[in-house]
């Protein structure tokens, strides 16, 4: 819990003397999420967040249905476990546009969107879900993507969260129970993870149906999909790696219908912690892609810099 601080300033969890009448159903729900943004990346189970918290079961969870409901609070359907959820990112980010220095990506976004007339988003992956955390421009459909949004972070979506990072990393995420069930050409996946290595950037093409079905998985997980229609969803969607574009397939004289390229920004140790896009959602040379390609490295490289991160 944040205390007060020598400037009277008081942090969550925290009234000032004399702010105003106290309010204890207000403060216990204040208090869950204090315990809980204190220990981020962990998950609690009702039982044990009651008697942590010194709260009544059906008090825990009365709060945390709520929490859960306004998207505050994840609740894993398999363990029933409650984390961290995606709201918390857009109150985090409407915070932050209180400060002087905003969103560490936002300007970069801003720029790369006013250059090519399109949208563009910074997202990452938060807890056991990938979250959009910036959307800049966009117009009909492409501006559907919302901050908040949620996308499940497991085969066969999430490659490119783990693309540029270690091998490891990478085998950890095939590792993780499938959104729907597909096979892996480990083959090919090797050739797109060393192209796109060697790049720098992603280029992926979606057909109209890819999108939207990935647009309909937005806050889906595996669990709360019925086994027969997971089964026909997974007709629907193509092998990780799939989907990636390489230099190979791009010819010189002709276009390709390209959805989005995609760059990471790393962390002080290394490792992505954000990957940037920009959203074509249209047909494009070679040389468009390599323009554009290039203008999202550099913004990415900028990024990294701000954030106080290198490239491992």
């Amino acid at each position: 819990m944040v205390r007060r601080s020598d400037s009277g300033e008081a942090g969550i969890g925290v009234p000032l003397p004399g702010a105003g009448r106290r309010s204890p159903p207000t403060e216990r729900v204040v208090q869950v999420l204090d315990h809980l943004v204190a220990r981020p990346g962990l998950r609690f189970g009702l039982s044990e967040l009651a008697r942590e918290l010194g709260l009544s079961k059906p008090t825990c969870l009365g709060i945390l249905t709520a929490l859960t409901d306004a998207g505050y609070l994840i609740r894993d359907p398999a363990d029933k476990s409650y984390g961290l959820g995606p709201a918390l990112i857009v109150a985090g980010r409407a915070a932050q546009r209180g400060f002087a220095s905003g969103p560490v990506a936002h300007r970069h976004l801003a720029a790369l969107s006013s250059e090519f007339g399109v949208m563009c988003t910074a997202s990452a992956v938060v807890g056991d879900r990938i979250a959009i955390l910036d959307v800049v421009g966009g117009a009909g459909a492409a501006a559907a993507a919302r901050v908040g949004e949620v996308y499940p972070f497991a085969p066969p979506v999430g490659l490119m969260y783990v693309l540029w990072d270690t091998d490891e990393r990478i085998e950890r995420w095939l590792r993780r129970e499938p959104t729907l069930p597909v096979s892996v050409d480990r083959a090919h996946l090797r050739r797109v993870i060393e192209e796109c290595r060697r790049t720098g950037y992603l280029v992926e093409s979606l057909t109209r149906g890819g999108r939207r079905l990935y647009a309909l998985m937005a806050g889906v997980v595996s669990h709360d999909l019925a086994p027969d229609l997971r089964e026909m969803l997974a007709e629907l969607v193509s092998s990780p790696g799939e989907r990636v574009l390489l230099p190979a397939d791009l010819d010189t004289d002709r276009t390709h219908p390209v959805n989005l390229i995609a760059a990471p920004a790393f962390d002080p140790d290394g490792h992505q912690s954000l990957v940037l896009a920009l959203h074509l959602e249209r047909e494009v040379d070679r040389a468009e892609v390599e323009r554009c390609g290039s203008a999202l490295l550099r913004a990415a490289e900028a990024v990294t810099v701000d954030l106080g991160g290198r490239r491992p």
